[in-house]
């Protein structure tokens, strides 16, 4: 599984749109062959055709799409927005933090989560995602929860 490596991780990211950040963080997996570039379009058109159901939490969404859409390895990865996106979720919005998640199996989908979930559960660590300035602050905030 590659878990949000140097690779995956991009800041102060410019996107005026959600489709926007959502191909900026599908483009991290694409580039690392995590994903097939259909998996990013498929994130996208699920967007479109579901709404943001997966902006779960203030400032943070999820995007992620089918394994039959394109997976080739569990993957996330993450882009800090330069500037903060609105995806339409009126609870959440607007959205500064993507992690485009991609798995190939539902235990896979349920570690990433789980993953995710240990990082993002704690606010504090909402706040250094915040104010990392490269990806060793992010390895740091990271490091015990690979």
């Amino acid at each position: 599984m590659k878990f949000l490596e140097s690779s995956l991780v991009a800041l102060d990211v410019e996107a005026a749109t959600p489709d926007e950040a959502i191909r900026a963080a599908g483009s991290l997996l694409v580039r690392e062959g995590a994903v097939e570039e259909r998996y990013v379009d498929a994130m996208i058109e699920s967007y479109h055709n579901n709404g943001p159901y997966f902006v779960l939490a203030p400032k943070i969404a999820l995007p992620h799409a089918r394994p039959e859409d394109g997976v080739s390895e569990a993957s996330v990865s993450f882009v800090r927005l330069k500037n903060p996106v609105v995806f339409g979720n009126a609870a959440n919005d607007p959205v500064t933090f993507v992690f485009a998640l991609g798995a190939s199996t539902s235990d896979q989908h349920l570690q990433i989560l789980q993953k995710l979930m240990l990082l993002l559960g704690d606010q504090s660590n909402v706040g250094k995602l915040q104010q990392a300035t490269n990806y060793k602050d992010i390895k740091t905030l990271i490091g015990g929860k690979e």
